[in-house]
């Protein structure tokens, strides 16, 4: 089979770790005959070139120390016999290579691949430089063959995983990783080519399992939910209430945006109680909104009928209205500022652990510095692993957590986490993450007893998918938080 192109809207896919990975490749180089695996990763490698790059005619194969320079050195052979242009240059000392890369380099020389220095004319290059178990920065002349692979100007087509890029983490391993035009994952699809800056370093990603089951996988890479029909003789009644408590001084906006979006999500009833005594009750280009004083203060009943959003906009004011809502709210997602009052005060941290010790329904969705702060750490740690910091997070507190950023990350004790594949820098702008607050919170209504991660991850995908499909964000301009609710509202997902 030819490698496949991995779309969001085709999800969910497979995601496996380096561990992982390596167990699945050493069973099966087990079951194979030396060269079998190599032979069929070059092959296919060469059939991508084919696919996405049909009329380069100079091809230039960066080929490391190790067995993915052993795959780009197959991958040229088959080139070559088709006639392309291809020169294999060869940062590695050709004497100690392992075993089946040796055999795939004499192979290339063989058949009459020229081996040697770059051809700086070439419109395609293969980086074949590392592979899956590069931990450490490039150094010494990989250093300067990624540079010069970025500097070159030609489309780049990684093996595996951009050189210098982590394939758990998605970072890098150092100063600078291949900037991909295209990756093709072998065997398993790697996590880090989904998330923090793997996104903008592997391009388009293509996966090839080379006949190999690689088992169970260690993550999803989320795909569309299922959009269950109304009844038609449902009413408002039917499809939940959701109440929103945020906006303080100056900050209204927000909790308005994230009651419209749970409105716009489908909600039968969505009630805000800005945190801003002085502020209106209405939000006047929706009067379908209905706004409430001090709503936390609801009969514990009323509450636990609820799903309540906390925190938009909520500056230091949502303290006080907390402990309400941890102890009765019946599912309660945390956002914003409740998350930063949270991270200052043990108190609430202390109520919010007996929530989850109880089974109350919680999704905490913050951005890296407010998870950073909720872990006592630093944004840069929470980023340089952001699976991880994500489970963290869902053990510490007994919860779902929507970790946001460039490749969403969805986290929930005993499940196995989700990276979202869908957005783009058009999300960065204000208001937006308040709309992803309040389209779940919209979502999780109409579908009280799903479970939080499946509803954030949902979420997520139709979030990150509305900006995908504004025509405007493939030239960058922002998408402002109204016209995004606007978008979603549509349900153009497909």
């Amino acid at each position: 089979m030819p490698p496949v192109r991995i779309r969001p809207e085709r999800g969910p896919w497979p995601l496996h770790d380096a561990a992982a990975s390596r167990a699945a490749e050493s069973a099966a180089l087990a079951r194979h005959a030396p060269f079998e695996l190599m032979a069929r990763a070059g092959l296919s490698v060469a059939r991508l070139v084919w696919a996405v790059a049909p009329h380069a005619r100079c091809i230039q194969v960066w080929a490391g120390p190790g067995n993915n320079g052993g795959d780009g050195c197959v991958a040229a052979r088959h080139l070559h016999a088709a006639g392309r242009g291809v020169r294999v240059t060869l940062v590695a000392d050709a004497a100690q290579l392992p075993a089946d890369a040796a055999r795939a380099l004499a192979e290339a020389q063989r058949a009459g691949v020229p081996i040697g220095a770059e051809d700086e004319a070439a419109d395609l290059v293969i980086d074949a430089l590392l592979g899956l178990g590069a931990r450490r920065a490039p150094e010494g002349a990989i250093a300067a063959a990624i540079a010069r692979i970025n500097g070159g100007g030609a489309a780049v087509l990684a093996v595996d995983i951009p050189s210098g890029l982590h394939a758990d983490c998605g970072t890098l391993l150092g100063e600078a990783a291949v900037r991909a035009t295209h990756t093709l994952s072998l065997l398993s699809l790697k996590r880090g080519c989904f998330t923090a800056q793997g996104r903008d370093f592997a391009g388009a990603v293509w996966w090839d399992a080379l006949g190999v089951d690689a088992g169970p996988p260690t993550a999803w890479l989320a795909g569309p939910s299922v959009q269950v029909p109304r009844a038609q003789a449902s009413h408002k009644g039917s499809h939940g209430d959701v109440l929103v408590v945020g906006g303080s001084t100056g900050m209204v906006g927000a909790a308005w945006l994230a009651a419209r979006a749970a409105l716009a999500a489908g909600a039968g009833r969505v009630y805000t109680s800005p945190l801003d005594e002085q502020a209106s009750l209405l939000d006047a280009a929706h009067p379908e909104l209905m706004g409430r004083r001090e709503a936390w203060r609801w009969p514990p009943a009323q509450l636990a009928h609820c799903t309540v959003v906390c925190g938009c906009g909520g500056g230091a004011a949502v303290r006080d209205a907390l402990p309400s809502l941890l102890a009765h709210a019946g599912r309660l997602l945390l956002d914003a500022d409740a998350l930063n009052a949270i991270a200052t005060d043990s108190t609430l941290q202390d109520l919010l652990r007996r929530r989850g010790r109880r089974g109350g329904p919680t999704l905490l969705t913050p951005h890296p510095l407010e998870a950073a702060r909720l872990l006592q750490t630093r944004a840069a740690e929470v980023q340089s692993d952001r699976l991880a910091a994500a489970q963290v997070l869902a053990r510490q507190f007994s919860c779902a957590v929507l970790l946001k950023g460039s490749g969403t990350v969805v986290a929930a004790q005993g499940q196995v986490p989700s990276i979202n594949p869908t957005g783009n820098a058009a999300l960065a702008g204000p208001g937006t993450g308040d709309v992803l607050a309040g389209w779940a919170g919209g979502l999780w209504a109409q579908s009280p007893a799903a479970d939080a991660a499946a509803i954030a991850t949902a979420a997520a995908w139709q979030h990150g998918r509305a900006a995908d499909l504004w025509p405007a964000a493939t030239h960058g301009a922002p998408l402002r938080a109204s016209e995004l609710i606007e978008a979603l509202a549509r349900r153009a997902f497909a």
